[in-house]
Formats: C-alpha cells, structure tokens, sequence
C-alpha cells in the first residue's frame, strides 16, 4: 500500500516516514505543494497524508486540484490548526479526515486503515477471494486457513489485487503500488516476475491471478468465468 506524505518539516516527516515503513507501508515524502501536485499527476497513491501549510502551492490548493481532476484518492488532512471552520472547508473541499498535530502514532495508522477500509465492498476488515483471506487490522494474508507468509514486494502486489479483488488492476497501478520514487527495480518486468512468483504460491488455491493482455491483472475465484 503506496502512501504519499506531503509535509515540509523535516523532523516530523522523517518521523512519520520511518512509523508508516514500520508497519510495512511504502513511502514517498515531498516537501511543498508544486512537488506534490505533480506527484499526484503521474502517480495513483491508496492515501495521501496533506499538511497545510507548505512552502508554494497551499494544501488546500493540493486538494482542490486533486479533486477538480476528479482524483478521489483517500486524503488525511494533518495540520496543528484546530480551527472549526478550516476542518469544514477541508472537508466540504475533499478531505477524507482531519487530524490535528501532535498525531498519536496509533490513531493515525487505524485512521489509514479507516479510510481504506470504507472504500471496500462491504466495508470489512476482511477480504475474500476464495479460501484467500486478507486481514486489514494486521496486513496479513491467509490460504485454506493457514498463514501465507510472502516477502515485502509479493506481499505489497497481493494486497494491491485484493484491495480491488474483481476488478483489472493497471499494470502501471501496481508499480506505483510496489515502488517508491526513485527506485531504480521499478519496471513491467519485476511486475511480471512477481506475479509469476504469486501464481505459484496460489495454485492450491480457489484464488486466480488473470493476465488481460492490455488491460493488467485481475484476481478472482478459479469458477468465476
């Protein structure tokens, strides 16, 4: 799960940064709004960490851009002002959530998972394909019951396909969602040997990974046609 963290002080970004790979996020972190409006351009995040006040464009001008586009990508805002009327304005704009600084460590990943968590089917913490399971609160994958330990990268490509399990994932989503910014592995040929590698933990499974020549990787039931 790709986070995108827009904050122009040093010292709590390196904080966030450093909480949110802790707990098996991937990262980008820029420093103003010109930065982070062009990021937001090119680049698909499952959530966006805004802070208000930063050097160039304004957070607000962030998120009002972000949506004009029609880019519905989950946005936190996290600013130390507590004022009313700025968290409505926010809200009605297209935030997410609002949290005001200092931000418990805790409350801001269950805020994460809150966010992702409405935008599924159903709206549960648990997700299935199959006899696949995917648990939300750990980030844990099980098969047929049993734990399916898969290393980082595996593991960040399964949860991008189950997030949106039913429906074709872009093979260029799921680089955004394995790759950070400047990382020299990202490419269509590490997405390829990743899924070949998750299609043969999976083939006693009732979970499928379809190629769509085109189009990218869809993850389904074997039965469903």
């Amino acid at each position: 799960m790709r986070i995108l963290l827009i904050e122009d002080s040093a010292e709590l970004a390196l904080w966030l940064v450093s909480l949110l790979r802790e707990q098996g996020f991937e990262v980008d972190h820029v420093t103003d709004g010109g930065a982070a409006d062009t990021l937001l351009r090119q680049t698909r995040y499952e959530v966006v960490l805004l802070d208000l006040n930063i050097p160039g464009l304004t957070g607000k001008g962030v998120l009002r851009r972000l949506r004009e586009r029609g880019d519905d990508a989950p946005l936190i805002v996290l600013t130390a002002s507590d004022s009313l009327d700025q968290k409505v304005q926010c809200l009605e704009i297209g935030a997410d959530d609002y949290i005001v600084k200092p931000v418990e460590s805790r409350e801001l990943v269950a805020r994460i998972k809150a966010i992702v968590r409405r935008r599924l089917p159903g709206k549960s913490n648990d997700i299935a394909c199959g006899d696949l399971r995917y648990d939300l609160n750990t980030r844990q994958f099980s098969l047929a019951g049993q734990a399916l330990p898969l290393p980082p990268r595996e593991r960040a490509l399964l949860e991008a396909m189950m997030l949106k399990v039913g429906t074709t994932v872009p093979k260029q989503a799921l680089i955004d969602s394995l790759f950070g910014m400047g990382d020299d592995s990202a490419s269509a040929d590490a997405i390829d040997l990743y899924i070949h590698r998750l299609r043969r933990k999976l083939e006693p499974s009732q979970a499928a990974i379809i190629t769509l020549r085109g189009v990218g990787y869809l993850l389904r039931t074997r039965d469903e046609r």
